[in-house]
């Protein structure tokens, strides 16, 4: 071995050995950090047109797209989450006193079963009901005092939420401003061909993007007509149940429906028929038809990935990386999507590049 060897060879290990340290120090704020480039990317777009308008002037326009951030996604964010919360704590208050208590609500639907259905009940171990009442209620117990611990936690943590929200607004700012600086550098660095880094970018910020914005825009959707249908169903706590739809609106195809199927069962099975056909039939052909058109146009159209991978990849990273997974899940997806459709067009790259239709 000669001694330029030796000497690149120590020089990538402690490239290696700092590159390492340093996401050590930095992984206390991961979420920051990540949510700070996420909405970097979103949002490169609305800066450079800010900076089309106003040539020159890259620190205005990046406060600007910052501020835009915080009114439109933060700020609207932080304001539902504290409104569920606080709801949330009222619904497991009610059941800690009995007021509210999911276990009756599941025998009355038991007792209004015909026969027919508590056999086929029984054949998949089902008929024990009042274990499965149990489970059902401390289900639902167990969720509720866990969303109430919740907001015990934040209260105590509020310094360290405003610490994470100040890290994440600071890192956007720069993230905005210099965004075109810092990939140009992280593209130099990597030791691959032009044409494949761009390729694999393009494909890193579309994914980001339509998964961001078309989650987003679908759980928003839904979670609002399903909050108004609840409402108007005379149900409790429409904004919970408006929220969590939302939130489970996330996963493709089943989430919405996994609150509001089971409550339109409960209506049919105590005798309000007409609820509960409304809202099957509100559930199926408008709350369902929102998945149906929104998410394809706004998710699988810029991502190009096949609707199983999709929710495969969104459960998977949200069972990993919590509610940061929804878009953490489908970015791997396409990286490797994208990377084998480069290896498996090796030759096309070596001679002249991928087809990037390909």
């Amino acid at each position: 071995m000669n001694h330029p060897e030796l000497q690149q060879r120590t020089f990538m290990l402690l490239l290696m050995a700092v590159s390492i340290a340093f996401v050590y120090v930095i992984s206390p704020f991961f979420g920051s950090v990540f949510w700070g480039i996420v909405l970097a990317i979103v949002f490169a777009p609305i800066n450079q047109r800010l900076l089309n308008a106003m040539p020159g002037r890259k620190n205005l326009a990046a406060l600007l797209t910052l501020i835009l951030c915080l009114v439109v996604v933060i700020l609207p964010l932080t304001l539902i989450s504290g409104a569920l919360l606080q709801q949330a704590t009222t619904v497991y208050q009610k059941m800690s006193t009995g007021d509210l208590n999911f276990g009756a609500y599941f025998q009355q639907i038991v007792s209004a079963l015909p026969n027919w259905m508590v056999r086929i009940l029984e054949r998949f171990g089902l008929a024990d009901f009042a274990a499965v009442q149990d489970t059902i209620s401390s289900g639902m117990t167990q969720g509720s005092r866990f969303i109430a611990a919740q907001a015990v936690i934040i209260g105590q943590n509020t310094f360290d939420f405003v610490i994470g929200l100040g890290i994440m607004l600071y890192l956007l700012y720069f993230l905005v401003r210099d965004g075109v600086m810092l990939t140009g550098r992280i593209k130099q660095a990597l030791p691959m061909s032009s044409q494949n880094l761009h390729y694999l970018f393009e494909k890193f910020t579309t994914v980001i993007r339509a998964t961001f914005k078309g989650n987003l825009i679908v759980a928003a959707v839904q979670g609002a007509l399903g909050g108004v249908m609840f409402s108007m169903m005379g149900i409790g706590g429409a904004l919970l149940w408006g929220v969590l739809m939302a939130f489970l609106s996330l996963l493709p195809a089943i989430g919405a429906a996994l609150v509001w199927a089971p409550v339109a069962m409960y209506l049919l099975a105590t005798g309000e028929i007409v609820k509960g056909v409304v809202m099957i039939a509100f559930g199926v052909l408008v709350i369902g038809l929102v998945d149906n058109i929104l998410r394809p146009m706004l998710v699988g159209k810029d991502t190009r990935l096949p609707d199983y991978i999709v929710l495969l990849s969104t459960v998977g990273g949200m069972a990993l990386f919590g509610l940061s997974g929804f878009v953490i899940g489908p970015m791997v997806a396409a990286l490797f999507v994208a990377s084998w459709t480069i290896f498996i067009l090796r030759k096309d790259v070596i001679e002249e590049g991928p087809r990037m239709d390909a």
